[in-house]
């Protein structure tokens, strides 16, 4: 069973995709909400595999959501449904981590599956979408795993214990390392990453799969 939530600010098409989805014997809706607030509360006590955002404008706020909800599940999948044809809005969404995207002219069996290949681990995205885009997405995301093979082993295995939000002496017992190695190491880190400071550092790690944000 593959248990979803719905995230539409507007009612009837809501109600449309949540009656389209519970139709498939494989599907279930956990719940619909049409609030930010109350989907990042839900997000927070119920399991969700994957999250259909139905996006109806071009703005930041709407990123900055995608990104909140992420935190607050990172192994969610997250399909986002829009109308958008800007290519540069659309990068951007990609590259918070949404993993499937849907463009307006798409039917409602793309979405059926679109649904099943997020949840098998695959990406989806619209053929509408163009090359450039996606070329443009894949350069970055390649990018960001450089980022991450600049990193020895050991600096790894501080970023997670940072995320488990462990002191620089608790880090060190663990270790069995000096609390000035640890602090070496953390410093190093944010050089070759070129972050500013701690909190930086925890973003990066969730981002990247290397914290693990326990609910």
């Amino acid at each position: 069973m593959i248990d979803i939530a719905i995230l539409d600010e507007h009612n009837l098409s809501m109600q449309g995709i949540s009656l389209l989805v519970s139709q498939n014997p494989d599907f279930r809706v956990l719940f619909s909400c049409h609030d930010r607030d109350d989907l990042c509360k839900k997000l927070k006590n119920i399991n969700v595999n994957i999250l259909l955002f139905n996006l109806h404008e071009n703005s930041v706020r709407n990123l900055n959501l995608i990104t909140q909800v992420k935190i607050i599940n990172p192994k969610m999948k997250i399909l986002v449904m829009s109308v958008i044809d800007d290519e540069g809005m659309i990068l951007r969404i990609l590259k918070t981590g949404v993993k499937g995207f849907l463009r307006k002219d798409s039917m409602p069996g793309d979405l059926i599956e679109a649904i099943y290949t997020l949840h098998r681990g695959h990406d989806y995205f619209s053929k509408p979408i163009t090359n450039s885009a996606l070329n443009r997405y894949k350069n970055n995301s390649t990018s960001e795993n450089s980022e991450i093979n600049q990193l020895s082993a050991r600096q790894v295995e501080i970023l997670k214990l940072v995320g488990e939000s462990l002191s620089n002496q608790e880090i060190a017992e663990r270790l069995f390392i000096s609390v000035r190695t640890v602090e070496t190491h953390k410093n190093h880190i944010m050089q070759k990453l070129n972050l500013k400071n701690m909190v930086d550092m925890v973003k990066f790690g969730i981002k990247n799969n290397i914290i693990d944000i326990k609910r």
